[in-house]
């Protein structure tokens, strides 16, 4: 094996853009790359240093020795180290050991471009490249028609380590998820599936939201061959992939991005910006040209090189607010004195309209708490310019809602009527996430009061709600079923429960919801427009009853939702609707399949007598905590 050989992938147009913060395809220069020069087969390795006076790749080809194969800095200040070395190849494992200028610190680093990492609790980097020839390309052909804002979108959010477990507990791979998960998606009639974060972590209870390794699937469930096998599989199937991606904040991991060259590359120096309270973690200095450049890089490689169709943005909020979980005196504010952080707003347009210039037919969506304006209206208009924000505020007031005995709801009816006061200010997507049954939350359906027959009725009634409310959906494993204990990352979902009536007939209900949402356009051709909702009484108060019309672009698809908030049946209640005609009971959350009482309605006359401010009525049944729809 030879020394480092002097050779560069980047020409001088690829160095102004990386100095400028432009250069947005950084993972095909930086990293470590299998190629041949003259002949002779090697890796070309490359690093951003600008602190470090020497840089040495050191790994099982050179027994971890440092200074044996010690890379160039390039002379155009860009603080990039390079070098060829030839006679290693794909597999050899590897790091970069730094020494800096700055008090002559040490530092041993994973390649933050890696491909692979090692199985943790082991931190190196692999070289690779991930050959895979797709078979998705009737899906890539018409996502945009999938991926549109009005379209359904119903999400399955899944934890890969904790869906479903195999033999001694061990975790399923890419290559068995891409059979069973996917399988399992298509059969339930989600559009799409939201994975936690799958970018290598080192740390199981993080979840993966603590990241070492931007540009690799974790090892822990195989190469990033078979990631791409198990997103293949998916569009093949007709269902798409968001990605969790996390640009808010990063671990301080000896062999991570913090302290990287013996200074503060890629953190904010002051730690009153730079580090998280809440996390424990360091946070990006968003106001660095080459940091920016590393972000968007990464986001545009898993739409690239993944074939992601979309990227839920975790905790925006924290990037938001420069006092975020911070107490006076733990803050500076920004040049105008207020708390927002310039900076990253800036970066998240950039972010937002880079990715939607280069793939416009992905969505980005933004998790994003609090009542910062215009987080998905474009940027030209001012906003941010994300494609949905994740409906934090509807969530919680809906929870607070559910879980009161039905007695005391007619006192807060306007806990669940106040989300049409701001439904269409964002276009906002409906999360019952990860966050709502962990940390002694319990679960959705523990959440719920009453006997067990009121607990399941009431997590129809819920989901039923929920997918006649506007915006879209997302639904965490295990609440389809009606998971009874909280998650644990630790272990699989409760899958036996599914054998007992009360939780298929939950499962059951998510299937035909699904299939009804797509079904009907009424759901979702205006599901972020006022035109595409109207009320018909939301002050029935005392009987605890919601009743409304949901609208697409032709009246005849219209439909009427009808909601009993209680375990009371209302019979003969009458409702004011729009035109005369026969309503026939299209959905019926008390249905016996889904587990309910039965109580369902025959084709329904409307009669000339008036309510509800309309001309023309219906008297229906609307069974004990259930929902009822009509067409």
């Amino acid at each position: 094996m030879g020394k480092v050989v002097p050779h560069s992938l980047f020409s001088d147009f690829d160095i102004d853009l990386f100095k400028s913060g432009k250069h947005f395809r950084l993972y095909e220069k930086l990293g470590s790359h299998p190629i041949e020069i003259n002949g002779e087969k090697g890796v070309y390795f490359a690093v951003w240093a600008p602190t470090a006076k020497a840089v040495s790749v050191v790994g099982d080809f050179n027994y971890w020795l440092e200074g044996d194969h010690k890379l160039n800095v390039r002379w155009d200040s860009s603080g990039i180290w390079e070098g060829f070395i030839p006679g290693i190849d794909k597999g050899t494992l590897y790091k970069y050991k730094i020494h800096s200028n700055n008090h002559d610190i040490k530092t041993e680093k994973a390649d933050p471009f890696a491909r692979l990492c090692q199985v943790p609790p082991h931190t190196g980097s692999v070289v690779w490249n991930a050959d895979y020839h797709w078979k998705d390309k009737d899906w890539m052909g018409y996502r945009a028609k999938k991926n549109g804002l009005d379209r359904p979108y119903s999400v399955y959010e899944v934890h890969l380590g904790s869906w479903k477990r195999g033999e001694d507990d061990k975790f399923l791979t890419y290559a068995e998820l891409a059979e069973d998960l996917v399988a399992y998606v298509k059969e339930m009639g989600f559009t799409h599936v939201e994975f936690m974060p799958i970018m290598e972590f080192p740390y199981n209870p993080s979840w993966g939201y603590q990241l070492t390794g931007y540009f690799a699937p974790t090892s822990r469930f195989g190469k990033p061959e078979d990631f791409k096998l198990l997103v293949d599989k998916l569009h093949q199937n007709d269902i798409g992939v968001i990605l969790d991606w996390v640009p808010s904040h990063f671990p301080e991991d000896a062999h991570g991005l913090g302290n990287f060259d013996g200074s503060h590359l890629y953190e904010h120096p002051d730690r009153r910006r730079g580090y998280h309270p809440d996390w424990k973690s360091l946070i990006f200095n968003y106001g660095r040209n080459e940091v920016r450049a590393f972000l968007i890089s990464n986001a545009l490689f898993w739409l690239d090189q993944y074939h992601v169709d979309g990227l839920r943005v975790d905790a925006v909020a924290s990037m938001l607010y420069l006092d975020y979980s911070r107490d006076d005196g733990e803050w500076e504010p920004n040049i105008y004195g207020n708390n927002e952080n310039l900076e990253a707003m800036s970066f998240l347009r950039e972010f937002n309209e880079t990715v939607y210039s280069n793939f416009p037919d992905v969505q980005t969506i933004a998790e994003e708490s609090t009542a910062f304006t215009g987080v998905s209206r474009p940027v030209k208009y001012g906003g941010l310019g994300f494609g949905m924000k994740w409906m934090m505020g509807w969530m919680h007031d809906t929870l607070e809602y559910f879980k009161k005995e039905p007695i005391y709801r007619k006192h807060h009816q306007n806990d669940l009527t106040f989300s049409m006061t701001y439904a269409f200010t964002e276009n906002f997507m409906l999360p019952f996430s990860h966050d709502e049954v962990v940390y002694g939350k319990q679960s959705l359906v523990y959440r719920m009061p009453g006997d067990e027959w009121q607990r399941f009725a009431n997590l129809r009634l819920l989901f039923g709600y929920m997918f006649t409310h506007p915006g879209t959906n997302l639904i965490f494993m295990g609440g389809e079923f009606g998971q009874t204990s909280e998650w644990n990352f630790q272990k699989s979902l409760d899958w036996h429960l599914t054998e007992y009536p009360v939780h298929s007939g939950i499962q059951e209900l998510i299937k035909d919801l699904n299939h009804f949402y797509k079904s009907y356009p009424a759901l979702y051709e205006k599901q972020f427009s006022p035109e595409g909702f109207q009320w018909i009484d939301y002050g029935d108060h005392e009987n605890s009853v919601l009743t409304y019309i949901r609208r697409g672009h032709d009246k005849k698809n219209d439909i009427i939702i009808a909601c009993n908030l209680t375990p009371v049946p209302r019979k003969n209640y009458q409702i004011g609707v729009p035109k005369n005609g026969i309503l026939v009971e299209v959905l019926n959350s008390d249905a016996t399949k889904y587990g309910g009482s039965g109580l369902v309605n025959n084709d329904v006359s409307t009669t000339d007598t008036p309510w509800n401010g309309y001309e023309n009525s219906i008297t229906i049944d609307i069974p004990p905590l259930g929902l009822v729809v009509f067409q």
